[in-house]
């Protein structure tokens, strides 16, 4: 399901809030670790990153913000989203309203099928970890990729060496194929 390509977002500064919200087992706690190692590695750039537990952790709809700023970070919790990952359709109901207006959605295209906007980017993440990697576990590696294509908030290099530095022994050439499936389908949609 395609909508309306929004233009590259730029963090040139200010401050720039995320969610990757899914279900609990999707892994986007891991994916908001990563994507906070890499974007910390820049010395230009600070970011704080929480997570939520509790039932969620069990199934249902799980979130992990990313806050990133160029400037000291002095309230730690995202407040109005620039941007929302939602990997499954029950996280889009539940966070969508966190969205700001003009936000950046980006969905799993194969698990969200209801969306309250015609202003989104969907890709199979699921779908393409199954098919190109051969396994649904790195959906969130490929959904990695598609951020860093989209945004300006890290460099693909900075995030392959977080994804390759927390990848379990043995997975490596997976989650680097996976981080590099997101990045092409990613640009791809933004015409590049």
């Amino acid at each position: 399901m395609a909508g309306k390509l929004l233009d590259r977002i730029d963090v040139p500064g200010g401050r720039f809030e995320m969610r990757l919200s899914g279900s609990g087992g999707q892994g986007m706690i891991f994916a908001s670790v990563v994507i906070s190692e890499a974007i910390g590695s820049d010395a230009g750039k600070n970011v704080v990153q929480s997570q939520s537990y509790g039932p969620e952790a069990r199934g249902g709809a799980s979130k992990a913000d990313v806050v990133v700023s160029d400037t000291e970070i002095f309230y730690p919790k995202a407040m109005k989203l620039d941007f929302l990952l939602a990997m499954t359709q029950e996280a889009l109901n539940k966070y969508y309203e966190d969205l700001k207006e003009g936000g950046t959605l980006i969905v799993d295209s194969g698990l969200v099928t209801e969306i309250p906007t015609d202003k989104y980017y969907g890709i199979p993440f699921t779908r393409l970890a199954r098919e190109e990697v051969g396994h649904i576990m790195v959906a969130n590696v490929v959904a990695l990729g598609a951020i860093c294509a989209a945004t300006n908030v890290v460099s693909l290099d900075a995030l392959t060496r977080s994804v390759l530095a927390r990848a379990p022994k043995g997975t490596e050439e997976k989650n680097k194929k996976a981080l590099e499936i997101g990045h092409r389908e990613m640009s791809k949609l933004l015409g590049e």
